[in-house]
């Protein structure tokens, strides 16, 4: 049983719309359902009425909810006293960032900004971008880094929090130059058989934010492989399994050498911002000065 299910299902109690509860939650709606339908599998029977409108919580629903409540603030505060006696002091910049964010730019950049402050100390929570706001929120970490996307943003309350934009960066079509010049790839082209595609989970932020660069789009592809990880896909891609979409960052040396190349022209690519949240009136100390320096 997964916590986010705990998360959801407060969510849709409070919302009575799934549409609403999983914008809330920054996934898509179709990830959203299938997680409650889980969270009804593992409790063994269901907790939410959808023959009605708006939905109805059933009686087990009902009487799960508090049991849901409870244990995510039980969960939440056993968290957080561990972490304040484990790492919390303020000798410790604590960070949750998207996984990819982290790999591709989070690293090199505190390697840069150890030059300014040499006894920076920093501990970074890697997860999804519901989880990243949620301890943002929590204030289980000082800073949050992310991507932005003018369709896929995290839902942060902006008067409680400032928000640096850091670098642009694009998210393009690619794939094993050797495979894309002989097998002729290229998404403009509908004709002949169709382009292995390896795909991002749906719920995940990149995949969110391909969805809405495909939208109404026709793709001659087959989806044969779904991860959540870039690196993951990123090594299937250079053994020619077939193209993805890649953070330019992600895969900057390999386009330099030529190992990957785009199959599709500008119109196929996503603008992303990579940016960081805090409230810097709760900073103080080492925390505060990365802040300033970002």
């Amino acid at each position: 049983m997964d916590l986010n299910w705990l998360r959801d299902f407060e969510c849709l109690s409070r919302t009575l719309n799934f549409t609403r509860a999983a914008n809330e939650r920054n996934i898509t709606q179709s990830a959203f359902s299938r997680r409650i339908k889980a969270l009804e599998s593992w409790v063994g029977l269901p907790l939410v009425n959808r023959a009605t409108y708006p939905i109805q919580i059933t009686e087990a629903g009902r009487q799960f909810l508090p049991v849901a409540m409870g244990a995510i603030s039980q969960l939440a505060e056993t968290r957080q006293a561990i972490r304040d006696t484990d790492m919390g002091d303020s000798r410790f910049v604590r960070f949750s960032v998207l996984h990819t964010s982290s790999v591709n730019y989070l690293a090199d950049r505190i390697e840069e900004l150890q030059i300014d402050i040499p006894d920076l100390r920093t501990r970074v929570i890697s997860d999804s971008l519901s989880s990243c706001c949620e301890l943002l929120i929590e204030g289980a970490v000082d800073i949050m880094l992310c991507y932005y996307h003018p369709s896929v943003s995290p839902r942060i309350d902006d008067d409680a929090f400032a928000r640096k934009d850091l670098r642009s960066e694009r998210l393009i079509p690619v794939a094993a130059t050797e495979q894309a010049k002989h097998f002729k790839w290229n998404l403009n082209d509908k004709s002949g058989p169709p382009i292995p595609y390896l795909a991002y989970e749906q719920s995940s932020f990149l995949g969110m934010v391909v969805d809405s660069v495909v939208g109404p789009k026709q793709m001659n592809v087959e989806t044969i492989y779904v991860d959540g990880l870039v690196e993951t896909i990123k090594r299937r891609l250079l053994n020619g399994s077939g193209f993805a979409w890649m953070p330019e960052t992600a895969i900057a040396a390999e386009l330099a050498s030529e190992d990957l190349v785009p199959i599709g022209d500008e119109s196929w690519s996503a603008r992303l911002t990579i940016a960081a949240l805090a409230n810097p009136e709760t900073l103080a100390g080492q925390p505060l000065a990365l802040w300033d320096s970002l």
